[in-house]
């Protein structure tokens, strides 16, 4: 069992760290994927990547939620879950969604 487990997710520094960079990324490709349409093509591409890259890192550490013990951790995944479905879809759907935004964009450029 790894100190994480033993602590408890919520109180390790590293994850929190990386919980507030994950958070902090993608609020600032959002804040820049308003300006898309102005983007050049290879700015474009910069943006799609730079996207793909928080994505993965979003569904690694979603995944870690769920499959930890930590019961910090299970809420939280409720607690999304629940807002998600809100919305109508799950997390899974979320990515998926997120995905097929992300094919689009790239078969846009290649046009």
């Amino acid at each position: 069992m790894g100190v994480v487990e033993l602590m408890g997710m919520f109180d390790s520094d590293l994850v929190q760290q990386e919980a507030t960079q994950l958070f902090q990324d993608y609020q600032n490709l959002m804040k820049l994927g308003g300006n898309y349409g102005k983007f050049d093509l290879k700015g474009k591409k910069i943006f799609i990547e730079q996207m793909e890259s928080v994505m993965d890192r979003y569904r690694i550490f979603m995944k870690r939620f769920e499959l930890s013990e930590d019961f910090m951790a299970k809420m939280t995944m409720e607690q999304l879950k629940t807002q998600l479905s809100q919305f109508g879809t799950n997390p899974q759907q979320m990515f998926e969604q997120m995905n097929q935004t992300l094919e689009r964009m790239k078969a846009e450029l290649k046009e």
